[in-house]
């Protein structure tokens, strides 16, 4: 669904960790935790790349920015809704992507044994 002909390059921002309270428990959105972004975006940048040219770029700057005020904004409870978010955003802000992909980790997780990492993964179009 993300990739494909009619999307044939992509542009990924992997590893962005941000500090935020997210979470079910009470605890988590309190004291807040990290949460870490991988962004995988798709378009056809072919221009950008003919012209060298950041007018006809994605410039990833912005996109960090427009990803970190949606992970530092409001609190969700579910790292599916701070995904769809951050995925809804992206393609609101940058009309040369076509389609991301949101992986949002959480590192922290509160669970009952060891583990590296919870992460959720939304893939979406316009």
């Amino acid at each position: 669904m993300t990739r494909g002909d009619e999307f044939p390059d992509q542009l990924s921002l992997i590893g962005m960790v941000f500090y935020a309270y997210h979470g079910v428990y009470p605890e988590e959105q309190t004291l807040g935790q990290r949460f870490v972004v991988d962004l995988h975006m798709y378009g056809d940048f072919r221009r950008a790349g003919e012209t060298d040219d950041l007018h006809h770029a994605v410039n990833y700057a912005a996109v960090y920015d427009v990803v970190r005020a949606a992970v530092e904004g409001d609190p969700v409870r579910l790292i599916e809704a701070l995904a769809e978010r951050i995925a809804s955003r992206v393609l609101a802000a940058f009309p040369q992507i076509g389609s991301v992909e949101v992986a949002v980790s959480k590192p922290g997780a509160p669970v009952p044994g060891p583990l590296d990492t919870v992460r959720a993964v939304v893939r979406r179009r316009r």
